[in-house]
C-alpha cells in the first residue's frame, strides 16, 4: 500500500463519489426537467418524479454525513483512550473533533507533544497535520 502523508491521505470513495453522488445529480436534473415539460399535462407523475429523486438526493447525502459523523465519534474516543493510555489523562475537552481527528496521524511518540501544542496553540487541523514529522497511516477511513 502506498505510503500515506499529508498531501496524500483525503480519501475518494468512487463508488460514491463518482457513482451516487453523479447519478444523484443527473437524476435531479432530469427530473426537473421531466417536471418542466409535463407538469401541464401529467401533474402528479410530474410532482412524483420530482419528489423521488430529491428524496433520493436527500438519502445519498444523509447517509454519507451518518458515516462521517460516526467515524467521527469513533476517532475521538479512539484518541481518547490513546491519549489516556500514554498519559494518564483524558484528551482536553476543549480540543475541537477535527483537532482531534487531525491528530490521529500522529504516532505514539509525537502525539502527546503535539495533543499540547494543539491545545495550547489552537492550532487548526491542517497545522496539526503538517505538524506531524512521522506520519501515521489510516487506510480504513470511510
Amino acid at each position: 500500500m502506498k505510503q500515506q502523508n499529508y498531501e496524500n491521505h483525503s480519501k475518494i470513495d468512487p463508488l460514491y463519489h463518482y457513482g451516487i453522488s453523479l447519478l444523484s445529480i443527473v437524476t435531479l436534473i432530469l427530473s426537473i426537467t421531466f417536471f418542466v415539460k409535463n407538469v401541464g399535462t401529467e401533474p402528479l407523475l410530474s410532482f412524483i418524479v420530482l419528489f423521488a429523486s430529491i428524496t433520493f438526493l436527500f438519502i445519498a447525502v444523509k447517509l454519507r454525513l451518518y458515516a462521517l459523523q460516526l467515524q467521527d465519534r469513533i476517532i475521538r474516543n479512539e484518541e481518547n483512550f490513546r491519549y489516556f493510555r500514554l498519559t494518564g489523562n483524558q484528551l482536553d475537552p476543549r480540543l475541537s473533533v477535527k483537532q482531534v481527528i487531525a491528530l490521529r496521524f500522529a504516532p505514539d511518540e509525537e502525539f502527546p507533544g503535539l495533543v499540547e501544542r494543539a491545545r495550547s496553540e489552537d492550532l487548526s487541523a491542517k497545522d496539526i497535520k503538517k505538524a506531524v514529522q512521522n506520519w501515521r497511516a489510516d487506510h480504513h477511513r470511510v
